[in-house]
């Protein structure tokens, strides 16, 4: 009775050992390299439950369980004869690498079209979709597109790629295109023109290098003429400000000069202050008018020529450059660097003269300027001193009365009379005999003192003698009266 005990307990105990074991051999881990497909009943209106990482109890009889690799699957694909958007046939031999894609939803499509088949299986299926794909995108671009931009080309062959894998579970990893060539031969031309055009780039450069190296020597040479202009032009600024200096002294020596003249000769000149300061001032007006327009002449027939043949120089040099560059790739621009610094160093020498004669001109113009307000000061302190223009007026004519009497005797002295018959017939009415009559009427004809001051704008003083009354009202005609070589 024990044994039968025991025997039963041990065949229970088996029992149960063997449903754990059973139980736990049913519960399967899925390795992170493969994706764990649950199949059979598994809820939900579902096909299959998927599982990537993590662990699932497969129930026995009702589900079953299988894997799925996750391993990269490389694909060759020698797609040759596409044609692109101009109908050009091109070769695109490329490298694209697989796997099954761990996405929620697509791992589905794999369960479901992928479980049980082989590597070799997936590659031929992923190669079916990927040359068809390949196909389509090359015939939405052009040549030109294709071989310059290999990102644009990989971007639009995965996109497309991709969404087709997802339908069947795989997924997209690398595209790798190894060679793009056509049969006509239009991409090695588009490549022969790269290269070509590189190498005339590089070309270029090397011949601006040389020429930026010209152009830093000439224009060294130019700062050092430059720097030689400055330091002429310093010099003959300083020379033209010496003379400036030695043309004020010498306006300061004639200034002095012309102060003790008028002392010398105030008596002389009053009568003539007034016309003499409007004139002088005039001159000046003119003077300074003069050395405008000889600062202007000076410009014109100096600096602007100088400009225009710098700029024909530049323009030269310009058209020389373009000529050059096409002959000898751009050998000539230091050449145009040159003849522009030498330009500009002619230009600065040429201001430089040009600035030397324009403080030459202003020293003369200042010289005169001092030598005319000195006379116009001493006219005017001469005037104040004789207590108005009247007064000194009256004094310069009281000074000048000797003269004035010597032209009066003058206008009778040179009279060239050979003979003179008179017929004297006794006394007249006034007492005088017709000989006196006739003196002293000749007499008449010399112009007036009186006369002569009033026709000036003066009125003598009353010391050298007054008009009659008859005189003042009626001032007689004085006509100038030829001598009479006979006189009966």
């Amino acid at each position: 009775m024990n044994i039968e005990i025991l025997v039963l307990v041990g065949a229970a105990a088996v029992l149960i050992f063997s449903m754990i074991l059973a139980l736990a051999s049913r519960y399967k881990k899925c390795p992170s390299d493969r994706i764990l497909v649950v199949y059979g009943k598994v809820g939900s209106g579902k096909s299959a439950q998927c599982y990537h990482g993590g662990a699932a109890f497969i129930w026995p009889i009702i589900q079953d369980y299988q894997y799925l690799s996750l391993t990269p699957l490389p694909i060759d694909i020698k797609l040759e004869g596409a044609l692109s958007k101009q109908n050009i046939r091109v070769n695109t031999p490329s490298t694209f690498t697989v796997g099954i894609s761990t996405e929620p939803g697509v791992m589905e499509n794999a369960a479901e079209r992928l479980l049980g088949l082989t590597l070799q299986h997936v590659n031929e299926l992923a190669k079916d979709i990927i040359f068809g794909q390949m196909r389509v995108v090359i015939a939405t671009m052009d040549i030109e597109e294709i071989n310059a931009d290999r990102d644009k080309l990989i971007a639009n062959i995965s996109t497309g790629v991709e969404v087709e894998l997802k339908k069947v579970g795989l997924r997209l990893i690398n595209v790798n295109v190894q060679d793009i060539t056509d049969a006509s031969g239009y991409i090695d031309a588009l490549g022969q023109e790269a290269a070509s055009k590189a190498i005339a780039e590089a070309k270029i450069k090397v011949a601006e290098a040389d020429r930026d190296g010209e152009i830093g020597s000439a224009a060294a040479q130019r700062d050092k003429r430059i720097a030689v202009s400055n330091a002429n032009a310093e010099a003959t600024r300083g020379e033209n400000t010496a003379a400036v200096d030695i043309a004020n002294s010498n306006a300061q020596r004639r200034s002095a000069q012309a102060e003790a003249d008028r002392l010398a000769t105030a008596a002389e000149k009053v009568a003539e202050a007034k016309v003499l300061e409007e004139a002088y001032a005039a001159e000046q007006k003119a003077e300074q008018q003069r050395a405008e327009r000889e600062r202007a002449t000076q410009h014109a027939n100096i600096v602007v020529p100088a400009e225009i043949a710098k700029e024909r120089q530049i323009v030269e040099a310009d058209a020389e450059a373009e000529k050059a560059r096409r002959i000898q790739q751009g050998m000539s621009d230091a050449v145009r660097s040159e003849k522009q610094a030498e330009a500009d160093g002619i230009k600065f020498v040429q201001i430089a003269e040009a600035e030397g004669i324009r403080a030459k001109l202003l020293a003369e113009a200042e010289g005169a300027q001092a030598v005319l307000t000195g006379k116009a000061k001493g006219f005017k302190d001469l005037v104040e001193s004789c207590s108005g223009p009247q007064g000194a007026q009256q004094m310069l004519v009281t000074e000048l009365l000797p003269q004035l009497v010597r032209e009066q005797v003058q206008a009778i002295s040179n009279l060239q009379i050979d003979k003179i018959t008179v017929w004297d017939g006794g006394a007249g009415a006034n007492g005088k005999s017709s000989t006196a009559n006739f003196l002293s009427g000749f007499g008449s004809v010399v112009p007036p003192l009186h006369e002569l001051a009033r026709n000036a704008g003066i009125e003598l003083p009353e010391y050298l003698g007054k008009m009659a009354e008859e005189e003042v009202k009626s001032p007689p005609i004085v006509a100038p009266i030829a001598p009479p070589k006979n006189a009966e």
